[in-house]
Order: C-alpha cells, then structure tokens, then sequence
C-alpha cells in the first residue's frame, strides 16, 4: 500500500468516527412516504435545497399520486407546480418519461437495481444511489453531490473531480455497509459546518487532520496577455 492511499485511509477512518459521533442516525432531508416519492423528491432537488422541494412535493403528490398518474400528466400543468425548484421544463419532461417508463416496464413499481434506475429518464447515479440506500436500504453505490464532493477533496480522501470517479475512491475507503450514511453525514456536515464559502474551520471535528485542500476551478473568460 503507498504512503498515500494509507494516508487517505487513516483520514477515513477518522473521518467517519466523527462523522457518526456528530450524526448519529443520518437521514435524508426529503419528505417522502415511499420510494416513487423519494425518487421524485431527489430529482426535483438537482439545483435546488430540499427544504424548498418539500414546499412543493406535497401539492405534486396529491394531485399525482403515482407513476400511473404522473405519465398521463400535462406537461404545463407540471411545471407550473414544479416551477419553484428550478429548472423545471426539463425536471417536468425527465419525470413524466420516468413515471411512464415505470409503468409500461416496471409494473408501476420503482426498480430495485442500479441499472434498471439508471434506465429511467433524469436519473443518473447520484440519484440511483439515493434511491436505493433511501427507500430500499440498498448499498450500491454511495451518491456524491456538491457537498460530498467539496468534503471528500478538502479531506484529501480524492483527487477527483468528476463525481463517478470521487464515488469510486470513496468506495474503496469506507465500509459498504456505512456508504449511505455517509453520504447523509457529509451532506448535514457540508450545510452545517463545511460550507462552500466560509467553512467553519473551528467548529469542525476534523480540523486537527484535515489539510484544507480546495479543488481546481475552471478559469472563464479570455486569458490575460503576459
């Protein structure tokens, strides 16, 4: 083993004891009574905080209880009442193509399979992984967002930036079994503490072994002449 992946190793461990010691029973912060909710819920909250998804959901979920309901949908009479969590033309087109899929392939039944999840329309992997440790307890996979993504490079547990590959090695550092509370330790932890802008350095748990590490920013604009 090289000095640095034991290196990335031992911050790991760390990490997740203060993790569960902070977050003892992690939860995701959507609302949602199943798994046909819970997958609506996480792809709703792309560009959007929870706390607003869950003003909207509970309208949504009256009015179209179900992948049965939500294929027949109006497009327009979906956006309006998804509008608020933004992009919303698109969400709306992804969740009617989703809610038809499930009914004309799934039996009207969220699938249990990443790749079957993955087959949906809007969902990609982040939201497969949710899905499935959220409503199935299905450790398949350990779902990256902007906040475990931020976190797991400050941490130096990657040097990824692309979410497949910073899933990758994050799976290879911790326990199958604790994949995803991690996820919704370091997404309470990144709104809490390790904020994008202004980290709470001294209030955090692992300021004693964290090396502050900050990811590449791509560089808009035309490149000033020398």
């Amino acid at each position: 083993m090289s000095s640095l992946h034991a290196g990335r190793r031992a911050r790991a461990v760390k990490t997740l004891a203060a993790l569960r010691a902070r977050y003892p029973t992690p939860a995701t912060q959507l609302v949602a009574g199943n798994a046909w909710e819970l997958l609506v819920a996480t792809v709703l909250a792309a560009q959007c905080t929870d706390a607003r998804v869950n003003t909207v959901t509970p309208a949504l979920f009256a009015r179209w209880p179900g992948p049965e309901a939500l294929a027949g949908a109006d497009r327009a009479d979906l956006e309006a009442v998804i509008r608020p969590t933004g992009f919303y033309r698109n969400k709306a087109k992804n969740l009617i193509g989703a809610a038809a899929r499930l009914r004309d392939v799934f039996a009207g039944s969220v699938p249990r399979g990443l790749e079957d999840l993955l087959s949906l329309p809007g969902v990609a992997r982040k939201t497969a992984n949710v899905v499935l440790f959220g409503a199935f307890g299905i450790n398949e996979g350990l779902a990256v967002d902007t906040h475990v993504k931020r976190i797991a490079y400050r941490l130096g547990l990657t040097e990824e930036t692309q979410p497949n590959a910073v899933e990758k090695d994050l799976m290879e550092l911790f326990p199958r079994e604790e994949w995803g509370n991690i996820n919704h330790s370091m997404v309470l932890f990144g709104r809490d503490v390790c904020r994008a802008r202004g980290p709470r350095c001294r209030e955090c748990d692992m300021s004693a072994f964290c090396p502050r590490l900050e990811s590449p920013r791509k560089i808009s604009g035309p490149r000033l002449k020398k």
